[in-house]
């Protein structure tokens, strides 16, 4: 079953989420339409507009990706649009990327499956804490400073990451980001500073592979719409 994948965001989504879809939907050929980097050319290094847009930029540039691949004349069986929801409305936001995929008339016959990340992929990693941040090598010497630092002094609901935070209308973003404040609670003591300071894209790529995925469910319940909806297309249970 081919599916086009669009997510916003940057490193941490290139490099985690289809390796983490493709680990636990194994029926599934994920084809990454966006964020995409650029191949090497007279800049090095210099990446599409799809990479680190989330939000109304994104939105954009799901209509641009969309129209490009349908010129080939190649339909996917399923189009899967996934971002971060960064404390924004779930409804507005679901149905503004629904209308930038039906924007291209080929795609209005085609399944499809917009899902979020709420607040961020972070949430995931902070509702399977043990098996994630817990075991990792960079973290298990200090990882339960890093969760009282997380729940005492900005109030992570480890149980319910998904409610973290608000919306800041002037930033139009969360007001507390939580990969943020993971990064800070790595460093949050002198004694931590000879350990590496946590990555959101070296280690939320790794740590997503390492979630317990029923755990996860349980605790976010728009991560395991998602997790649902996939099942249901892909006909079966995810390994």
């Amino acid at each position: 079953m081919v599916v086009w994948l669009l997510s916003g965001g940057g490193e941490a989504e290139i490099r985690g989420l289809v390796p983490f879809f493709e680990k636990h939907f194994t029926n599934y050929a994920f084809i990454r339409l966006a964020p995409v980097i650029k191949k090497p050319g007279p800049r090095p290094g210099k990446i599409t507009t799809g990479y680190g847009t989330t939000g109304e930029k994104f939105i954009t540039e799901i209509e641009k990706r969309l129209n490009n691949a349908l010129k080939y004349g190649e339909n996917p069986d399923l189009i899967f649009v996934f971002d971060d929801l960064d404390c924004r409305d779930y409804k507005k936001s679901y149905n503004k990327l629904i209308a930038a995929i039906n924007s291209a008339e080929q795609c209005k016959h085609i399944d499809k499956i917009v899902s979020f990340a709420s607040p961020e992929l972070e949430s995931w990693i902070i509702a399977s804490w043990n098996s994630s941040i817990a075991k990792h090598p960079d973290f298990r010497m200090r990882h339960e400073r890093m969760r009282h630092w997380l729940s005492y002094n900005h109030h992570v609901p480890f149980d319910s990451p998904e409610k973290f935070s608000s919306y800041d209308k002037k930033r139009k973003t969360c007001m507390d980001k939580l990969s943020e404040l993971i990064i800070e609670s790595s460093m949050s003591q002198k004694k931590d500073q000879e350990y590496p300071r946590y990555s959101k894209a070296y280690h939320t790529p790794a740590l997503l592979q390492q979630i317990d995925i029923l755990e996860t469910k349980s605790k976010c319940p728009i991560f395991n719409r998602m997790i649902s909806e996939l099942e249901f297309f892909s006909a079966g249970s995810i390994e």
